[in-house]
């Protein structure tokens, strides 16, 4: 079997404040872009369809097309980040575009925008016929698409994250105790507002698809977090004379080889998706290529910082008040010296 990274002495915890310093950066930059762009349009995202309505049209073709061709042609008349979608065979697909006029009024119903949705298909009859040829293909049904999905939705993964974070919460403080799952669910926290601050930046449409990733990070991040604090207290149960921070370090150590073969594997699958899907699953990959980054670096650098700050704060014991309330030291190195002499004496 292959082995790496075995029996490794790394200290992760150490650079923790400048990791905190960098994501919390980050995060501030995410922030402000979204408030700058609510500012200027209203909106903080670019929302697709799915959210602010539009039209859907079906066409079935004679010969299977090329869908870059179709792309390239309604980009080139105007409608822009049109989501193409295979439907059925690989004649029939379904083509989903935004109109101005429909996402402006959110709350209009679906058979108000039934006339502006016969406008829109009626052009990209048009796009396509001199792009593709006359006779080529055909409309099967024009709908229109309005918001109330879009807002069920908004709703519906809010209410997932939520319950996603109480479920933690409860399993962790069962299981370990409750500042264990306190640590996991800020961590996940985190991994949230790095994810809305990337797509932010790269300025990627949020769909369905994009709200599905997120909450498959969400998943990917906590699974993470959990492995690490679940070899924590089989340490904790060793009963080492060592501090908290030692054994956190240790924990990570020995998970190393598990996380770097489980990521290393998660990113090339969602690398291949980035380099070789198409423009509907790409979002996808991208937002899942940043989770499982973000991911990683929150069950370490945001977890464990918190998992101490928790035990300083609310040691278990009076030993462990002691010597964590011990003066409080400057740098990892000084904090976990002071401890294990605390620890000593008493």
């Amino acid at each position: 079997m292959l082995r790496i990274f075995h029996n490794t002495t790394y200290d992760f915890i150490r650079p923790w404040r400048i990791m905190v310093v960098t994501t919390a950066a980050f995060i501030t930059l995410g922030l402000v872009l979204l408030g700058v762009s609510w500012a200027r349009t209203g909106t903080s995202v670019h929302y697709s369809i799915d959210f602010t309505g539009g039209t859907l049209i079906q066409v079935q073709f004679q010969q299977p097309p090329d869908v870059g061709a179709i792309r390239s042609a309604l980009d080139a008349g105007g409608v822009h980040d049109a989501e193409i979608e295979s439907f059925g065979t690989n004649r029939d697909y379904t083509i989903r575009a935004q109109d101005v006029a429909q996402s402006v009024s959110r709350g209009a119903a679906a058979e108000a925008q039934a006339p502006s949705a016969e406008q829109v298909a009626a052009r990209i009859d048009t796009l396509l016929t001199n792009k593709l040829g006359k006779g080529v293909f055909h409309v099967v049904r024009t709908e229109a698409v309005g918001p109330l999905v879009g807002s069920e939705l908004r709703r519906g993964a809010i209410i997932a994250i939520l319950v996603s974070f109480v479920a933690t919460l409860i399993y962790l403080a069962f299981r370990f105790e409750w500042r264990f799952g306190v640590a996991a669910v800020i961590a996940t926290g985190h991994d949230i507002l790095t994810t809305l601050a990337f797509i932010k930046l790269l300025d990627l449409e949020v769909s369905l698809i994009i709200v599905t990733a997120i909450l498959t990070v969400i998943g990917y991040s906590l699974n993470d977090t959990i492995i690490i604090f679940d070899r924590v207290r089989e340490d904790l149960r060793k009963k080492r004379k060592e501090s908290l921070y030692d054994t956190l370090n240790r924990a990570i150590n020995e998970t190393l080889p598990r996380s770097v073969m489980t990521h290393a594997t998660a990113f090339a699958a969602t690398l291949a998706l980035l380099l070789l899907a198409g423009e509907v699953i790409r979002p996808f990959a991208w937002v899942m290529a940043f989770g499982i980054v973000t991911g990683t670096f929150s069950s370490v650098y945001v977890a464990g910082p918190v998992l101490l700050w928790i035990e300083r704060k609310y040691p278990r014991d009076a030993a462990g008040r002691r010597s964590l309330n011990a003066k409080a030291p400057k740098g990892a190195e000084t904090a976990r010296s002071a401890t294990q002499a605390a620890a000593v004496r008493s």
